[in-house]
């Protein structure tokens, strides 16, 4: 049986990329710093000590982070046998956002330049708002802003709520978010609002990465809670994924949490809903328990990322990644001879850097499973120069046609 199970951590950098310069984030390092938090006792809350992950460190994390962060993160010195590969990836694609850390590990790296909209008030183009208003039968928006999500919703959500007028605004990514309540302004009139606006946005040529509905609940600023209703809206990979040529081989593929909305829907056969990290692990296992050979199993992590990294929440960062690796058990005790499990990421998004935005940082590349041959030498596959070598590494594995971007390093 030949199956791949991905497992995204979206959002854990082990440090910053060799053109990080570009980016602004010379230094940043997200697992780097967690660790050295956690044992400084300055990540206490809810948990205690130092950093605990045993058994991503049996499968090299600790080693591969040494070499991408230039130092060993405090606390991980486990030195023994590693039975997977692990190294590090370089991303190709010219952005440090969601679709092209997702797009290149499948194989097709970002090689143009995405729109961003201008840090300025009103941000988004004067036509485009009043087209969408127009066509949207709406009473004017709120926002045209650069923000936090969260504060946002916080700041307009009263008066969102009293004037029917959506919450309209972007961050540093190539992003157009819309939040509304799901009861006062409906959740179906959002995602129609959403879908108008991602056409609205291809029409005037407008390269932006994603649009996103950002649904909320509660009655006042106090309470106010964004939902699990989120939805994407994506534009396709400019070239077909390894996702892609699975499909076409007659294969299946699995998405979990937000994948099939990242890839636009296409490449996929089945996707599972699920919200949160747990939720997400319990519905990776019952996958991998019923997916059929040619299969590739793809959750995504969100927590980490939307939670934890936005949010500046080292603590929790901390106590989500003990509870990722406490049920990583579980999860390899369920696996099948053919089964390739690979842990990576698709940027970073250092919980102690200033702002709240992704950072540009080397992904961990972690391969195991229940047959994998390790090479006498060892399991340090080292720098990898691009994120795609992981979706080469699956189109081996699963004998479909190579992707034009990566080298293999599974025999």
């Amino acid at each position: 049986m030949a199956r791949a199970i991905i497992l995204m951590l979206d959002s854990f950098g082990v440090g910053a990329s060799a053109d990080a310069e570009a980016f602004g984030d010379v230094g940043a390092n997200t697992f780097g710093h967690i660790a050295a938090a956690c044992a400084a006792g300055k990540a206490d809350e809810g948990r205690q000590g130092p950093l605990k992950l045993p058994n991503l460190e049996k499968l090299g994390l600790g080693l591969l982070a040494t070499e991408s962060g230039g130092e060993q993160p405090a606390g991980f010195t486990y030195d023994g046998p590693v039975n997977a590969l692990y190294g590090y990836a370089q991303e190709l694609s010219r952005g440090k956002d969601t679709p092209s850390g997702h797009w290149e590990i499948a194989g097709v790296p970002v090689l143009f330049d995405w729109h961003y909209f201008p840090n300025t008030v009103p941000t988004f183009p004067a036509d485009f708002i009043a087209e969408l208003i127009a066509e949207a039968d709406l009473p004017g928006i709120l926002g045209d802003c650069h923000a936090s999500g969260t504060e946002i919703i916080a700041k307009l959500g009263d008066e969102h709520i009293a004037s029917g007028k959506p919450i309209i605004y972007t961050s540093a990514d190539s992003v157009l978010q819309i939040a509304a309540h799901e009861e006062s302004f409906g959740l179906q009139r959002l995602l129609t609002l959403c879908e108008l606006a991602r056409k609205k946005l291809d029409a005037h040529n407008l390269r932006v990465g994603r649009v996103i509905a950002r649904p909320f609940a509660g009655t006042n600023a106090n309470n106010f809670k964004r939902t699990a209703n989120r939805r994407d809206y994506s534009v396709l990979p400019p070239a077909p994924t390894v996702l892609d040529k699975l499909v076409a081989a007659g294969g299946e593929v699995i998405s979990i949490g937000k994948i099939a909305d990242i890839y636009a829907h296409q490449g996929i056969t089945q996707s599972v809903k699920a919200s949160g990290n747990d939720a997400i692990f319990n519905a990776t296992l019952a996958a991998i328990q019923v997916a059929p050979e040619q299969s590739i199993i793809f959750p995504n992590f969100v927590d980490f990322d939307m939670e934890y990294g936005h949010r500046r929440n080292v603590p929790g960062y901390a106590r989500a990644l003990e509870a990722f690796d406490q049920r990583l058990p579980e999860l390899i005790a369920a696996l099948k001879p053919g089964d390739r499990v690979f842990i990576a990421a698709d940027h970073g998004c250092d919980p102690t850097w200033p702002g709240s935005d992704h950072t540009r940082e080397y992904i961990p590349v972690i391969c195991f499973g229940p047959d994998l041959e390790i090479p006498a030498t060892g399991g340090n596959i080292g720098r990898r120069a691009s994120f795609a070598d992981i979706g080469q590494s699956i189109a081996s594995h699963l004998g479909l046609p190579a992707t034009e971007y990566g080298e293999s390093f599974l025999k």
